[in-house]
């Protein structure tokens, strides 16, 4: 399972972070320009791409999306063949995973509360980021590779029994914090 999310998720957000790449691009070479991902006041890359926050490094953040993701692609496809990483590669991929979850839940709170919209590509990211931090961090945690005690090895092994439950929960958690973020904008349509 943890290499068809890889696959799949990094693939997603490799179009997504692509998209948004080449949009950009767009916007700077023509300042007039509308993204096609701005469809309404709420759903606007335009007004995401143009704040200081999509730029959280000095250079737009897509680009960050477009070297993780090809990694966690050609990572998905080499595990897809039947391949044994080694756990230096786990690791690296776990600090990898753990900064992009981070990274994509302060974009969120960035989106929801200073900039106040939402770019579509991005939520791509966002909810392609969800899966691939959780079971990178669950098959991490059940095999070993990142130390747990011994006396939660057991809540261990019953989380990963459940583990649609966390990110349907955080799905949800996210869905709500939008839809009541932007309410009044929902219900006024």
């Amino acid at each position: 399972m943890l290499a068809l999310v890889l696959t799949v998720g990094g693939a997603i957000g490799l179009i997504a972070a692509f998209a948004l790449t080449v949009e950009k691009i767009a916007l700077l070479k023509d300042p007039s320009y509308k993204p096609s991902c701005s469809i309404n006041p709420v759903l606007s890359c335009g007004s995401v791409m143009t704040t200081e926050q999509a730029e959280a490094f000095g250079f737009p953040n897509p680009l960050l999306g477009i070297a993780g993701f090809a990694v966690v692609t050609a990572l998905g496809v080499v595990l897809l063949t039947g391949a044994l990483l080694p756990r230096w590669m786990w690791l690296s991929m776990q600090a990898g995973v753990t900064f992009g979850v981070v990274f994509v839940h302060w974009l969120i709170f960035q989106s929801l509360y200073r900039i106040d919209a939402l770019c579509p590509y991005c939520m791509a990211v966002w909810a392609v980021m969800i899966p691939i931090f959780w079971y990178t961090t669950l098959h991490g945690l059940s095999r070993g590779l990142l130390p747990v005690p011994e006396q939660l090895r057991g809540g261990v092994r019953a989380v990963a029994s459940l583990h649609g439950v966390v990110p349907t929960a955080w799905y949800l958690l996210i869905g709500v914090l939008i839809l009541q973020r932007f309410w009044l904008y929902w219900t006024s349509l």
